[in-house]
């Protein structure tokens, strides 16, 4: 049969070989929240005492969820929606894809970074200076030795790096109720990154797998140099010691533990769908279960890794302005895009180590973007394989999908872009969203399909008997933990704000809709099958598993190299 009418007939492909599968993995998991929330947790919940709980954590709950993962999508060779038609089709709600749309929102930090990295190759940091149009009578270089000499006066000032970021990269309105004008260079950003994520999936497998060789190996370049660097400034190890100091006694505090869970759904991508849909592409006797290891592995040691890089710099800066490292760390943007450029501006030959660190940005943002998108459009276009598969209409749907978030992103460039930015990041993709689906996925499989049916599978794929603690984990450690924390979230749940910035009610409503619309789709789901679906539970419950001894007989075939195309005959 030849690869047209394997399109028409509605073909996925596969992965060309096995680095392509674990370069697009790699470059999915491994991403901004390596660089700014791992270090910056590790700091806030005890230093070195963090990674107590992240550890009991990566091997209870990480690694068996990202296995779990992982074989159904190979398993099934489908995405997060209709691979569930194999073990459980109650819980095809759990298909993530309205989380994956929210994660879409993501790709405006790639455009931020774009746009400093343009003004990276300025013959001044438009950040370390306090001449520039933007500026006001209230900032400070940041390219001072001694910028913070006086603590009464840093009260009164703001920093050029700030100012920079809020006055010329946001251009700040006053609130959410404040739209203003779409800022033509942010949007221009914008659309570059939505053109490369474009021709990145637009082939599907066969281009993603081979952009991956170069967006997912070049950050660990970049990373490594800027180690090397940051290890070798004056006060670096101070802000190592400040990063990995044990505070043991902030392990009985329960929310280190949550943060740690948190993290771990964060960095890992669980739960959210995307793990099955990148393993689907595997090839039905791929090891899983090694790959899963390595994976988890290569994840943990990059957040390590990046906290070096991160608090030696930061202990540089303290060290520069004679303060403790405390006072210049901050998460998440503020680190990114106020903290990190602070520091290059006082070292030697700045614009090459800005160029250096937002290459590197830029570079761990594109491949998780392009792996979101990719993980959507595979799921969608397994709903109508025949549809969306056939020649030259694949690439015609991501066409359409990348067009039309870049319009509705296009709010994000706007001067009330950063208030929409965290409504989305904040309840669009919350641990409300992650603990439900791991709680459901977990009910799903380990009991309602039954843990031991899952162990058989796997075992069918790879040759190998998993141990019991995997079986233990997905039947009571996951799900305890799942429920526990989904509690614990609600009963400490504050309102978003942004500095002093209060939201107005309506959009808390609107952010709560968010939550709920990516939690609510699994029972609602499960209640219209229910309804429509003729016969008992146990009568519908029984058919599913004759249906998956049939597909076991079909990956025993495939293992003995015989074509599917036989397989459908037989």
């Amino acid at each position: 049969i030849n690869t047209e009418n394997q399109r028409r007939d509605g073909d996925r492909g596969q992965w060309a070989n096995k680095t392509e599968y674990i370069m697009v993995v790699a470059g999915s998991v491994v991403g901004l929240g390596n660089v700014w929330r791992f270090p910056y947790l590790c700091y806030k919940n005890g230093g070195g005492a963090f990674l107590v709980p992240y550890g009991l954590l990566v091997i209870s709950y990480g690694i068996p969820l990202f296995l779990l993962e992982s074989s159904v999508g190979q398993y099934t060779q489908q995405g997060f929606i209709t691979c569930w038609r194999n073990f459980c089709p109650l819980a095809q709600g759990i298909g993530q894809a309205v989380m994956k749309l929210y994660d879409f929102a993501y790709i405006i930090i790639q455009a931020w970074v774009l746009l400093f990295l343009v003004f990276s190759f300025k013959s001044q940091l438009p950040w370390a200076t306090c001449e520039n149009t933007w500026n006001t009578d209230h900032q400070i270089s940041d390219s001072s030795q001694n910028a913070t000499a006086n603590q009464t006066a840093l009260t009164k000032t703001t920093s050029a790096a700030t100012e920079f970021w809020e006055r010329r990269v946001l251009s700040m309105s006053g609130g959410i109720e404040e739209i203003g004008s779409v800022r033509w260079d942010l949007a221009l950003c914008l659309l570059v990154c939505w053109v490369i994520c474009y021709f990145s999936i637009w082939k599907g497998v066969r281009s993603s797998g081979k952009v991956a060789y170069v967006t997912a190996t070049f950050p660990y370049t970049m990373l490594l140099i800027l180690l090397i660097r940051g290890l070798t400034l004056p006060g670096a190890w101070e802000g190592i010691h400040f990063y990995l100091y044990p505070d043991l006694s902030r392990l009985a505090d329960i929310e280190v533990w949550m943060e740690a869970g948190s993290q771990i759904c964060f960095s890992y991508s669980i739960a959210s769908g995307g793990i099955i849909a990148l393993s689907s592409y595997n090839r039905p006797n791929n090891n899983c279960y090694r790959d899963c290891f390595w994976l988890c592995l290569l994840n943990c040691a990059t957040s390590f890794l990046a906290g070096f890089v991160v608090f030696s710099v930061l202990g540089f800066m303290a060290h520069k302005q004679g303060v403790g490292v405390e006072s210049v760390v901050e998460s998440g943007p503020g680190l990114v895009f106020i903290a990190y450029p602070q520091a290059t501006a006082m070292m030697p030959f700045p614009q090459f180590w800005s160029v250096c660190f937002f290459l590197m940005l830029i570079f761990l943002s594109v491949d998780s973007h392009f792996a979101t998108v990719e993980v959507f459009i595979t799921s969608i276009s397994d709903l109508f394989p025949k549809v969306l598969r056939a020649a030259g209409r694949s690439e015609i749907f991501v066409l359409l999908v990348c067009l039309l978030f870049f319009l509705i992103h296009l709010t994000l460039a706007t001067e009330a872009g950063i208030y929409i930015f965290q409504v989305s990041d904040y309840y669009g993709c919350t641990r409300t969203s992650h603990y439900c689906m791991a709680l459901c996925e977990c009910l799903a499989l380990g009991w309602t399909f039954g843990a031991d049916r899952v162990i058989n599978n796997i075992q069918e794929m790879t040759g190998q008997r998993l141990f019991a603690l995997f079986k233990l984990c997905w039947k009571y450690i996951i799900p305890l933990v799942s429920a526990v924390s989904f509690v614990l979230y609600l009963t400490g749940y504050s309102h978003l704000k942004i500095n002093d910035y209060i939201y107005p009610d309506w959009v808390y409503r609107v952010g709560w809709t968010m939550s709920l619309s990516s939690v609510l789709m699994v029972p609602l789901w499960a209640a219209v099958q229910m309804w429509l679906t003729p016969g008992t539970f146990r009568q519908v419950r029984a058919c599913h598993l004759s249906l998956n001894r049939q597909h076991r007989e079909i990956h025993a075939l495939t293992k003995r190299h015989i074509s599917h195309s036989s397989v459908r005959s037989c």
